[in-house]
């Protein structure tokens, strides 16, 4: 087994540059051709999608998209884990889906409130809490809301918006968000948001993007995925489509399903933080290619 894999991804390849052109999604679906290994660059491990980490789960049915996209994308865990462990309890996971961050946190002792609007993705959560044991199913509090227009109640040393959710949050929402998180972390607590950096100007020149990627599967099951990328600039918008297909030795069933996202200003982003009362304590880059790098943020209450 290659343990350098760690993530959703055991092949992933760029058809935007190659000369692909585009063909109905039932032809995407149907055949996504050899697909090539593809190794971490930096040696952690951690193979990034440039900015396919969200999706939400539209319905019961779309579940396991999600899953193939975030269960096993698990390289960031240990991170988060380690910045648990710096900070202390208890933790915040804004947008926790079901639960890829919370039951790990709960599983190694943090008290950990998740918060997410879709309330079938809690249900989950709370089955793979109460599976893991009694101790993780009690440190576990399940809160269905929206980011947009969330209120607090206590404090928290760690507050976390992991796989990209900050692009989920309308830009003209973001600076409340950001204020009632910053009005809620305990001294010496941090907020850690991460999300894909695009470069503007690579993105005018290649405003639409084609992934194809086969999701590891161990049950006879062959599932690979076309996602497409198509940037709005004018908007700071992005639509992903996700052409499917899952196949057995005696069925394929094929699925499309489209999430729109929020691109990020990174100055404004910045500007954000600071005005409701945080600074960037950290900024880890992590390139993808020559127009997108993903960026982890840790940020800290002003004194």
């Amino acid at each position: 087994m290659d343990t350098q894999r760690s993530t959703a991804v055991s092949a992933l390849l760029d058809l935007s540059d190659d000369g692909t052109h585009a063909a109905p999604p039932g032809a995407e679906c149907h055949d996504t051709g050899s697909l090539p290994s593809v190794s971490a660059q930096d040696g952690s491990g951690a193979l990034w999608l440039p900015g396919l980490e969200n999706v939400s789960a539209q319905d019961p049915g779309d579940v396991w998209l999600h899953d193939a996209l975030l269960g096993p994308h698990s390289a960031d865990i240990v991170g988060y884990l380690g910045m648990a462990r710096t900070t202390g309890g208890p933790v915040l996971d804004l947008g926790s889906g079901a639960g890829r961050l919370t039951v790990p946190f709960a599983r190694h002792g943090f008290a950990v409130a998740a918060v997410d609007r879709d309330r079938h993705s809690l249900r989950r959560l709370r089955c793979w809490a109460r599976r893991i044991g009694p101790r993780a199913d009690r440190l576990v509090t399940t809160v269905p809301a929206d980011l947009t227009g969330l209120r607090l109640d206590g404090r928290y040393q760690l507050v976390v918006l992991a796989g990209a959710m900050i692009t989920a949050v309308p830009p003209q929402a973001r600076p409340a968000l950001l204020r009632e998180i910053a009005s809620h972390l305990g001294a010496g607590g941090a907020l850690a948001l991460d999300y894909p950096s695009h470069a503007l100007t690579g993105l005018r020149e290649r405003p639409l993007r084609t992934f194809a990627f086969r999701v590891p599967r161990f049950d006879g099951v062959t599932e690979t995925v076309v996602a497409r990328q198509a940037f709005d600039l004018a908007g700071m918008r992005e639509r992903i489509t996700y052409h499917c297909r899952c196949s057995t030795r005696h069925d394929v069933h094929l699925r499309t399903l489209t999430t729109r996202k929020w691109l990020i200003d990174s100055e404004r982003l910045a500007h954000d933080i600071r005005t409701a009362g945080m600074h960037i304590a950290d900024r880890r880059p992590h390139r993808i290619d020559s127009v997108t790098e993903h960026v982890l943020l840790i940020c800290r209450a002003d004194a």
